[in-house]
C-alpha cells in the first residue's frame, strides 16, 4: 500500500485550524510528525491517524487507550 501524504494547507482545512497555527506547533515541537523534503513540509497519512488516536479523549483528565482490551476492562 503506498503511503499517502497531504500537505500543511490540507490539514488545516482537516483541522480547522490556521496554517499559522500547524507552524507555530512545528516549531515548538509539539502535533504531529511530519515531514520535510526539500523544503517543503508533508505529514503522512498514518502519522495523521496515530496522531489523532493519541488526542482521542472520554474527559478532559482521561485519554481513551488504544487498547481494545484496555478499555473493555474499565
Amino acid at each position: 500500500m503506498a503511503i499517502q501524504h497531504i500537505n500543511q494547507q490540507t490539514l488545516s482545512e482537516r483541522w480547522q485550524v490556521s496554517e499559522a497555527t500547524l507552524e507555530r506547533w512545528r516549531s515548538i515541537g509539539v502535533g504531529p510528525v511530519f515531514l520535510k523534503l526539500h523544503g517543503r513540509i508533508v505529514y503522512r497519512e498514518q502519522d495523521l491517524e496515530d496522531y489523532e488516536n493519541q488526542c482521542l479523549r472520554t474527559s478532559t483528565s482521561t485519554r481513551v487507550s488504544a487498547d481494545p482490551i484496555q478499555d473493555s476492562m474499565h
